[in-house]
Order: structure tokens, then sequence, then C-alpha cells
């Protein structure tokens, strides 16, 4: 849209502005906002494809995502997947709507078809922003985010002209829009949005984002919000006991079991008779010395222990 440089700028008086309710409207509860823009973010082989995917079938038929987050309105959904075949898009689909109990046939995401789509050009541009116009989606899913430009992703500059259009897009049409894009390397110990490759304006720019990184083995899930509190980690796990279901699903919370305490250790390593010295009870213990001798003083006095010229036994 051209701007006449000699004309005002709109404005409006603070009282006349709409109110909005305090609650955060949820696309899909606790893990994206009604129309917000973000980032699905994580290292190479974390599932962030199958995630997305995930987020945009249980839009597009109102099921639970992850078979735990809500949808509170349903709608359509425009995908565009960079890397992967056409027939492997609906292989995926497919398998998590049978897991599901629904029908391909009657799920609304429709699938971009063009080799490629490059958003730091005009004409590609216009391409999508029609394409969106007619269909209305709920929500757009775009993977990768770095199939999808020629710029410099470390330029904040060329990065911010490239989600300004995003951003433009979400608000002209009232939709969502993720984008999937890889984590660096070697960032342990950042907070998570920090590790987000190339320019920090992609993290600043999330009104909900979600990453995905492995942790011993196990893959975790954590959501940021700019207008509602994170929901709570949670592990997730590819479920591929049967090729024609595979899907995402949440792992039940593991509890650790509590640990004993100090005196109750104590007490188990001097069952059955055992004789242990303080400096063999103290490394074993992987204790400190003065914790050891107050506890052991402790149990001394409740008559459960007693120190011998060969060390502490049981009086039990």
């Amino acid at each position: 849209m051209v701007v006449n440089s000699n004309s005002p700028l709109p404005v409006v008086r603070i009282g006349e502005i709409p109110r909005e309710s305090r609650a955060q409207p949820w696309l899909v509860e606790q893990l994206w906002g009604a129309s917000s823009v973000g980032v699905i973010g994580g290292a190479p082989k974390c599932s962030k494809t199958w995630l997305g995917l995930d987020l945009a079938l249980s839009v597009a038929t109102g099921t639970a995502c992850l078979g735990r987050y809500a949808v509170p309105q349903p709608g359509p959904v425009l995908v565009y997947l960079a890397e992967d075949a056409l027939p492997i898009v609906r292989q995926r689909v497919e398998g998590m709507a049978r897991h599901r109990g629904l029908a391909l046939e009657r799920v609304e995401i429709h699938v971009i078809t063009a080799p490629t789509l490059r958003l730091d050009r005009d004409p590609h541009r216009r391409q999508l922003q029609e394409t969106a116009q007619r269909l209305q989606p709920r929500l757009l899913l775009l993977d990768p985010l770095v199939r999808l430009h020629g710029i410099d992703e470390n330029s904040a500059g060329e990065v911010a002209g490239l989600l300004a259009y995003i951003r433009e897009l979400q608000r002209q049409l009232d939709l969502s829009v993720i984008l999937v894009h890889h984590t660096r390397k070697n960032a342990a110990g950042v907070a998570a949005g920090q590790t987000l490759r190339g320019s920090g304006d992609l993290h600043a720019f999330g009104d909900s984002n979600l990453y995905l990184r492995r942790v011993k083995e196990r893959l975790l899930l954590v959501s940021e919000h700019r207008a509602a509190p994170a929901s709570p980690p949670v592990y997730l796990d590819l479920v591929a006991t049967d090729a024609d279901t595979i899907h995402l699903e949440v792992m039940p919370e593991v509890r650790a079991p509590p640990q004993p305490s100090l005196p109750e250790q104590v007490l188990s390593l001097l069952a059955g008779g055992a004789v242990l010295t303080r400096a063999k009870l103290r490394d074993t213990l992987a204790v400190k010395n003065e914790r050891l001798g107050q506890t052991l003083e402790s149990l001394e006095r409740a008559g459960r222990l007693r120190h011998t010229s060969g060390g502490w036994q049981c009086l039990d």
C-alpha cells in the first residue's frame, strides 16, 4: 500500500481502543495463540516437522494436539513443506489421522505444491497472500524457514524485512503463522529462544514459540508466549510401533523415587551386622564430614548406633 508522505498518521484516543479479553485466546490451548506468529525451533532430527503437522491436523479437524491440547475453533490449514516430497507429506498426515480415527478425505489441510517458494521476492509474496486470502486458513505452516528465502539470516536488517512481511500477512488475514527453524549447534546452557540460528529478531518476533531438544535421549517440548505464561514442559515420543499410525505423543511423567534420608542411608549400610568407619561411610555416601558427624551423633543418642573400636554398627 502506498502512503501519501504528506498525510498524517492514523491515531485513536486511548479510551476508544476496544477492550480485549484478559485471557489469551488460543489456536491450540497452551501451545499456540490465536492469530499468533512464531517459530518451532530445534536441532535436526528433533521431530519439528512432525510437531508442525500435528498442530496442523489438530487445527484442521478440531482434535486434540498431541492427544492433550484442545483446539477451541478449528478451521482450514495451509502448509508448505520445502524439504518433503508430497507423497511423504500425505503419508505422515494420513498415519496421524488414522491414529485419531479420521478419514483423510475430510481433513482441511491444503498443501502448496509449488517446487519453490521465496518469501524475499515480491512475486512469491503476492502469490502466497492471494492463496491465503482465497482459502482463509486459521493456520499457515512454513517448513523450514531456511528454504524460503535467499537472505543472510545473520543480518538483522534483511531478517526484519522478511519478518515484517509475515507479520503483515498475519494481521491482514487474521491467521496464525508457524515457521519451522533450526537451532544453532553447540548452544548448550543457553535459553531456548537464544539458540535459534541467525538474527535475534527471530526470537523477538514470536508471539508463541515452541522448542524441541534432546535431553538424555528423550525429546523435550518447551513453550513460550508473549501474552500468556509458558505451559509446563513435556516429554514427547514419536510412536512408531505401527508403521501405519506413526504419531507424536506426550509421554507420561516419570517420577523419580524419593531419595532416602541420610540417616536411612547410614542405617542401610550398617544393616546385617556391618561395621564401618566414619571415613568409609563418608566416602560411600559422598557426603560432607560435618553433616555425617551430626547424623551419627543423632543416631547414637537415639540408641540406633554405637561406636566401637572397629567403627560404627547398628544396635537394632
